[in-house]
């Protein structure tokens, strides 16, 4: 069964080399449990820094952020990634840029539908679905060493 996504895509970052809309909805279908209405914003440090901080109490500007805003049907949230640490990651693990785009859209993807890795137990439950939905999307395991 395929399950509806509307997907808004906001472009609020100079870095070079960001995925398209059409790839984030490719990547964001494979994801779903559900009918989900997501707004996905792709900003600079400045920004996720403080998003972070003002939600998470972290001061820091870190990769990706999820919002659940209502969980009812269909389920409304936001994605926020900040491209800068997304390309310094990548670089820094080797990896292809897009496949880690594509890693993180799922990870914010299953933190929106309830899902997490608060326990050991969770941490590798969700860990073992993305490495899953990536080999589905035809990228390596994000998990593996390179």
């Amino acid at each position: 069964m395929s399950h509806k996504l509307s997907l808004a895509v906001q472009y609020a970052s100079a870095a070079q080399h960001l995925p398209t809309r059409a790839q984030f909805r490719r990547w964001l279908k494979v994801a779903l449990q559900r009918d989900v209405n997501i707004t996905l914003r792709l900003v600079d440090e400045a920004e996720a820094r403080e998003l972070n901080k003002n939600y998470r109490g972290k001061d820091y500007a870190t990769n990706v952020l999820s919002f659940t805003y209502d969980d009812s049907r269909p389920l409304a949230g936001d994605v926020v990634i900040c491209a800068p640490v997304v390309e310094r990651e990548a670089a820094a693990q080797h990896k292809n840029l897009l496949a880690h785009y594509a890693h993180l859209t799922l990870h914010a993807a299953l933190h929106l539908q309830g899902h997490g890795h608060d326990n050991e137990a969770d941490a590798a439950g969700m860990e073992a679905w993305e490495t899953a939905l990536m080999l589905k999307l035809r990228y390596p395991d994000p998990y593996q060493a390179n």
